[in-house]
């Protein structure tokens, strides 16, 4: 019964990649032979700088975690907070802001 269940899941997941492949392939097909220009299979995709975006937003992303990990140590150490509420709190509030600091460094680096 698994396996029936696993095969089906997989087969599923392998017919919406394929139609949807040889549909655009077809439809690119159509598109080139009545003469349009190769370049409109080129919209919208990113472009090389891409990567140092994902790379900004991931630093600041674990920089913020670090530094909400580090603080939430600080204060369960030194105050009488709950632990199970400062982690989790702190953690969230720093990631957050590490994402909020690496959205707006992003539109430097992009422009």
């Amino acid at each position: 019964m698994e396996v029936a269940i696993l095969a089906i899941i997989f087969g599923s997941v392998f017919g919406v990649f394929y139609l949807y492949f040889s549909s655009r392939n077809k439809e690119r097909m159509a598109l080139i032979e009545k003469g349009a220009d190769a370049s409109i299979f080129n919209i919208g995709k990113r472009t090389g700088s891409s990567w140092k975006v994902i790379v900004l937003n991931l630093a600041f992303l674990l920089m913020g975690i670090g530094l909400g990990v580090f603080i939430a140590n600080l204060l369960d150490t030194y105050t009488n907070l709950d632990s199970d509420a400062v982690y989790p709190a702190l953690i969230f509030l720093m990631a957050g802001l590490g994402l909020y600091v690496g959205f707006t460094q992003t539109s430097k680096v992009v422009d």
